[in-house]
């Protein structure tokens, strides 16, 4: 079994080259997927692999749709008085919008859940939902298809307001890859949300709130990049552990995900200290454009052989607490190295193996090639600060980084060993399971379903 060595793992405890990373990215501030700042933390990424002295360091350009936000303002016509907002503690456009001015009463959706729009028309309204999605409900359903079901509703414009308190209105893409959506929106802080949700009633009712959204942004070709390095024996299979450099560039992407690109370095550092004992090549991999439909990730599995691919253990969200979760999705040989690792260092590793299809693992799990997240445990709904300007390094923890680093370093050297075997999945499998847990429904919804079926109604039976 391999194992890190005591000299390793005191080493990582007072290096700070990862931290200083998650720090230079922070201060960027925008790391929006084709902008200046996502290409400089591109190159910081690969100056650290080139610091702690990794193997065929390289930037690989990819094309992406490129968006832009410029302004935007919700006018609320309130009898003679109209009440305006458009302060960024307000509201934020959302990625892939189009531009367009739009007026007519807001109808509250709820939670934004299928059956809140089935049967429902919202032709001239404009259709309001939660961030949240209720903790029982056996799925989390995405902003983009609370914004599918809207458009597919006749809706003129999307209103998606948070749940977390502190004026932190939620930006995401709309889940349009090749285009901009439909339909004109944005993402509203808790307040306000909870403000208009009091005037709401249903469409065309005399007691709704009309009000005029008014959004302008750009959309336009752009270039992202993947940055990656290599440490270990030149082996037929690698091993990768992965994360993304790029950010919503309302807020500083200190944690979504900055944390996770120097989790990487760091992870990479440990395993550089003790190549000689690696059984299997090891390859860090921080994609580009995540935020905006996964191309990174998509890029590489198109341009990479994946016979080689051994497995792969991807950063995003990790930096919530030092208590580590994987999610196996199912490759239960990745789940039993990180049990090992939690039997070893004694502390707590949560192993959950149901589908987490929204980061840059997926295009690797639909596959069936065997991929897992890495993440940390974090209180409440939702992803809390992230993609809002509250994301912010000050929130983030030094010891959260550096145990979380010499955990998964451990779990990828045993992943690394040359007798685990870990065995890929069937497409039809996951393929099933995706249908079984319900995430069918939303992939066929915004197009996103990646095995070919023509695309339903949101609300038919998952069975269709």
């Amino acid at each position: 079994m391999t194992s890190l060595h005591p000299t390793v793992i005191g080493n990582a405890y007072t290096d700070v080259t990862a931290w200083d990373l998650l720090a230079d990215l922070s201060d960027l501030g925008d790391r929006m997927p084709g902008h200046e700042g996502e290409a400089i933390g591109a190159g910081l990424v690969a100056d650290a692999f080139e610091k702690i002295g990794l193997d065929d360091v390289t930037e690989e350009p990819f094309p992406i749709p490129g968006w832009w936000r410029k302004d935007a303002s919700l006018t609320v016509h309130n009898g003679e008085r109209d009440v305006v907002f458009d302060g960024s503690h307000e509201l934020v456009e959302l990625p892939g919008t189009p531009s367009g001015t739009v007026t007519g009463d807001i109808v509250d959706m709820g939670y934004g859940l299928p059956e809140d729009f089935e049967g429902a028309d919202l032709s001239g309204s404009i259709a309001m939902a939660s961030s949240l999605t209720p903790d029982d409900y056996g799925r989390w359903v995405h902003r983009s298809e609370k914004y599918g079901y809207a458009a597919e509703s006749g809706a003129e414009g999307f209103l998606f307001y948070n749940h977390i308190e502190g004026a932190l209105p939620p930006t995401g893409d709309v889940g349009y890859t090749d285009e901009p959506g439909p339909i004109p929106a944005v993402g509203l802080s808790k307040e306000v949300g909870a403000r208009l949700v009091r005037h709401c009633g249903d469409a065309g009712s005399d007691d709704s709130a009309e009000a005029t959204l008014f959004v302008e942004a750009r959309n336009e070709p752009a270039t992202s990049a993947n940055v990656e390095a290599a440490v270990g024996p030149d082996t037929d299979e690698e091993v990768l552990f992965t994360a993304h450099v790029d950010a919503h560039d309302v807020g500083t992407g200190a944690n979504d995900n900055g944390f996770g690109s120097a989790l990487v370095v760091g992870v990479a550092r440990i395993l550089a200290a003790m190549e000689a004992e690696l059984e299997t090549r090891v390859r860090f991999v921080v994609f580009g454009a995540e935020e905006t439909g996964l191309y990174g990730s998509y890029y590489w599995t198109h341009s990479h052989d994946l016979d080689r691919v051994k497995c792969v253990v991807n950063a995003d969200g990790a930096g919530y607490s030092r208590d580590l979760e994987i999610h196996t999705h199912g490759f239960e040989a990745i789940g039993e190295a990180f049990e090992e690792v939690s039997e070893e260092f004694d502390v707590p590793i949560r192993i959950e193996d149901g589908l987490r299809p929204h980061s840059d693992h997926w295009p690797f799990v639909q596959r069936g090639i065997a991929a897992a997240q890495a993440r940390s445990s974090s209180d409440g709904s939702g992803r809390g600060w992230g993609h809002t300007h509250g994301d912010t390094f000050d929130k983030l923890d030094f010891r959260d980084l550096r145990d979380l680093s010499v955990l998964c370093a451990a779990g990828i050297a045993r992943l690394a060993e040359s007798d685990r075997a870990i065995d890929r999945r069937s497409t039809e499998e996951i393929r099933s399971e995706t249908t079984d847990e319900g995430f069918d429904i939303g992939m066929k919804a915004t197009d996103t379903w990646p095995w070919g079926d023509p695309r339903p109604w949101p609300w038919n039976d998952r069975s269709a």
